[in-house]
């Protein structure tokens, strides 16, 4: 069972794109002079200490156990600070050169893309030493994988200018071999928050929002005696809701009671006084949630329709409610339901992002990843943002599904093609009933089919089909195309006081087509005009096709 921590090797990518809020206002560039071009603030870092002391204000926290590469561009022989990419140190050294050239590339494609292919590179190695070690021994044993680093960036002829080690306190270059600037037990860190890029940050607007490992606490599971109450609380729930979810023809009454229910905690969370401090208020948002409340909507966040559904509390003063409360299913995820955090977390980053929030958005995406490795909307929605998308594509789709589902008579007019005319389902926002079947359906799974719980699985009461495919086709290049809820080609309008739905072609036409050539009166027809010689032909190829259409029905048969 993957857990939520952060895995050797094989973490994150979600610094890859970088941020515009981190290189926006003040643009940081490695070299000399008092001004950049246009008259935009600038920071100049020369020395090794300003690039490790800049490290936190480029990704926005402080890494730990991490491998970062910083893309940098040139400009009039500055290097301007470019993408960010992350990736955890893996525990084998013998995974250390795929894992280099995993990040290098990822980096420089990632760039490309954005059209601001990099020039040069800056790395850096954060780990803090284990027990027994020290800094200079941590530095000597990722030494090896910062020349991994280097050779990965020099084949795509994308130099390493400067490699640097963080640890215990202190930095090393593994570049510059002089003992003086960089001596071999390493130059000690500045003070936080009193360099010039960090005033130059403060003045911006930017900060540090703690370490990587503060950040991923709040989405990650409980403490060891809430976590065995909540397990058993998962428990209880998952004997009742599996099988109604399992069942076509409650599976709907289910995704209407956990969006209820999560309408109701969500107005609790939001009668709650502030409280101060980050870690304060997720306490307090968990004593608000009663353990069988989050083990009712991490079932039922299950299923896609339900998430698609819960997605759409994006945006207002309805977006920072249910982010509270996304993070505080997730870190209810716990035990044996560790995957089934896949929900909330892609939940927490999808509301994170819409907000602004690109930080939090990619570490909740790649913790969702973590979860559940094949959970499609987590995968599509942190490749976009990496990719530096405009979530409103996303948002655009969402709001189209609630305008439709706000429209019950044209919701009603709407069956699927049978001959039978069953009941429109608009609870759970889809114009067709699970418990009617239809060659066009998906078979209702049995009891020990546990797929239909399965986020990638298609659904009867699937919408968020659109939602994926125009994330998908943002990346792909293309402009999305209006969402549909259900494809076009299972609906058709129902005519009221109407029979069967009569043929396009006329009775008289067909026989018509049917009829022979020499039955056609004369100065009539189709070969009226023609010559007996071209009517004969016309005859014999007929014939022919009829003789073919005859065998192929045969072979059919």
């Amino acid at each position: 069972m993957t857990n939520h921590d952060e895995a050797a090797g094989c973490s994150d990518i979600g610094d890859r794109g970088g941020s515009s809020r981190h290189d926006g206002e003040t643009t940081a560039h490695c070299g000399h002079g008092p001004s950049g071009p246009q008259g935009e603030p600038q920071v100049t870092l020369r020395t090794p200490a300003e690039l490790a002391d800049a490290l936190p204000y480029l990704l926005g926290y402080r890494p730990e156990d991490s491998i970062v590469l910083v893309a940098l561009h040139d400009r009039e022989r500055r290097g301007r600070f470019g993408g960010r990419a992350r990736l955890g140190i893996p525990a084998h050294p013998a995974d250390w050169p795929s894992v280099a050239e995993q990040l290098a590339r990822g980096l420089v494609i990632g760039s490309e893309r954005r059209g601001a292919p990099p020039e040069s590179m800056v790395a850096y190695l954060v780990q803090e030493p284990a027990s027994g070690e020290t800094g200079r021994d941590v530095m000597e044993r990722l030494r090896p994988l910062a020349q991994s680093l280097r050779t990965a960036c020099g084949s795509l002829d994308v130099p390493v200018v400067e490699a640097l080690c963080l640890s215990d306190g202190r930095f090393w270059s593994y570049c510059c071999p002089s003992p003086v600037c960089c001596p071999p037990e390493g130059q000690p860190m500045g003070v936080p928050g009193t360099s010039v890029l960090a005033a130059a940050a403060t003045y911006a607007g930017l900060q540090v929002r703690g370490s990587l490992k503060e950040f991923r606490a709040r989405l990650s599971p409980c403490g060891t005696e809430t976590a065995r109450v909540q397990e058993a609380a998962l428990d209880s729930a998952s004997r009742a809701l599996v099988p109604r979810i399992l069942d076509g023809d409650s599976r709907a009454d289910v995704a209407a009671d956990t969006l209820a229910l999560a309408e109701r905690v969500m107005a609790r969370l939001g009668a709650a006084p502030p409280v101060p401090g980050t870690e304060e208020a997720d306490r307090r948002d968990d004593v608000l949630l009663a353990h069988d409340e989050a083990a009712a909507l991490i079932l039922g966040l299950q299923d896609r329709t339900t998430r698609d559904r819960a997605a759409e509390w994006m945006e207002g003063a309805e977006a920072a409610v249910a982010l509270r409360l996304w993070r505080s299913l997730a870190r209810r995820c716990v035990g044996p339901y560790g995957e089934h955090a896949a929900a909330p977390l892609t939940l927490a980053g999808w509301v994170a992002w819409s907000t602004g929030d690109e930080l939090e958005a990619r570490e909740a995406f790649a913790m969702a990843l973590g979860a559940d490795p094949d959970y499609l909307f987590a995968r599509l929605l942190h490749q976009a943002c990496n990719e530096g998308l405009d979530p409103e594509t996303v948002r655009r789709c969402l709001r189209t599904e609630r305008a439709d589902r706000a429209e019950p008579n044209e919701t009603a007019a709407m069956t699927p093609r049978s001959s039978t005319t069953p009941t429109s389902d608009t609870s759970a926002g889809s114009a067709l009933d699970a418990s009617t079947p239809s060659p066009l359906d998906p078979p209702t799974p049995s009891p020990l089919d546990l797929s239909a719980l399965d986020p990638s699985a298609p659904s009867a009461h699937d919408t968020s089909g659109s939602c994926q495919a125009a994330v998908q086709e943002r990346l792909e290049g293309v402009e999305p195309s209006a969402p549909q809820r259900v494809p076009a080609r299972r609906l058709r309008r129902v005519r009221p006081g109407s029979g069967p739905r009569p043929s396009r072609r006329s009775s008289g036409t067909f026989d018509a087509r049917r009829r022979k050539p020499n039955d056609t009166p004369a100065g009539d027809g189709p070969h009226r005009d023609r010559s007996p010689r071209a009517v004969e032909g016309a005859d014999s190829r007929l014939r022919a096709r009829r003789g073919l259409g005859r065998r192929a029905g045969e072979e059919a048969t």
